[in-house]
């Protein structure tokens, strides 16, 4: 029997986690695991939604802030971390929450066993995405590892330039090392879905974006605005205040388009959680309804 267990908690962005998170880890008396790839960057708070300093007063957390845009970091890495804090802790259960998909499932399923790079293979690949563009290093990509290519987002600098760090520092296609192994955990795990209506979702969506602008996400992207061309940078909020700040949009289109991708994420994330039947779907003011589930789940486990 398993004497540990992991509760994840997650939905779409906006949706309302951050509350619902502190209440259960309150309850429970546990630090927060949290499962966002872009709050660990220390320079861009706002613009990520990272839980306040005050939030972090009520409950502690891992994860938030905790590395520069310039570090390099991977779900692999993430994997490693989170399962050392489960291990490490006393306490039989542990909480992880958050909406970046594949860190989530780097925990609860395992990642590939893919190598980490090179700093000097990166530099390599950096340098040549910025002076040849995409279209070309998708190329390089396809001739490399024509199978990833036909699967691979183009759109995303970030993940072709991943496959083309592996392919060439390993001399093999990065298909070779995806595996999709689903890995033994050492504890029970608790899947919690958080989800609304769609047009009350994409009214927060739309008024948290405002919120961001008014807190100071221009002045945060001014800050970092130097270093646009990391990769820690390519995400949905910076890239269109970019443009504004390029004079190539106005501020109301730029915030425009933060709701309309922002939406287009959201859509996104349900689309990867609904794949996984284990979530138990809730609406995320149901926190005594969710705090019943979480003790029925744990009564069963420990029979």
């Amino acid at each position: 029997m398993k004497n540990k267990t992991l509760i994840v908690v997650t939905g779409p962005t906006g949706v309302g986690k951050t509350e619902l998170t502190l209440r259960i880890a309150e309850f429970f008396n546990i630090p927060v695991i949290n499962a966002d790839s872009r709050q660990i960057f220390s320079e861009i708070p706002i613009g990520t939604a990272a839980p306040t300093a005050a939030q972090q007063e009520r409950v502690k957390h891992f994860f938030v802030g905790n590395h520069h845009l310039e570090d390099y970091y991977s779900a692999s890495l993430y994997e490693q971390e989170v399962l050392n804090i489960i291990n490490s802790q006393n306490a039989p259960i542990s909480l992880l929450s958050g909406g970046s998909m594949m860190y989530i499932d780097a925990v609860c399923k395992g990642i590939d066993d893919i190598p980490t790079i090179l700093p000097e293979i990166r530099e390599e690949m950096m340098k040549r995405y910025e002076a040849e563009g995409l279209e070309q290093i998708c190329c390089l990509l396809k001739e490399l590892d024509p199978e990833y290519w036909q699967l691979v987002d183009k759109n995303n600098p970030r993940r072709v330039i991943h496959a083309l760090e592996i392919c060439i520092q390993t001399g093999k296609t990065y298909t070779s090392f995806r595996t999709n192994t689903v890995k033994e955990r050492p504890f029970t795990i608790i899947k919690i879905g958080l989800t609304r209506d769609r047009d009350e979702l994409y009214s927060r969506i739309n008024q948290r974006v405002l919120n961001m602008i008014n807190e100071g996400m221009i002045e945060e992207a001014l800050c970092v605005y130097p270093k646009r061309s990391l990769n820690s940078l390519n995400t949905v909020g910076y890239k269109e205040l970019f443009e504004y700040l390029d004079g190539l949009t106005t501020l109301d289109e730029a915030i425009y388009k933060i709701q309309s991708n922002t939406r287009r994420y959201a859509r996104k994330q349900l689309t990867w959680y609904k794949k996984d039947l284990a979530y138990q779907w809730f609406h995320p003011d149901k926190i005594e309804e969710i705090l019943n589930y979480i003790h029925t789940m744990l009564r069963n486990t420990s029979k």
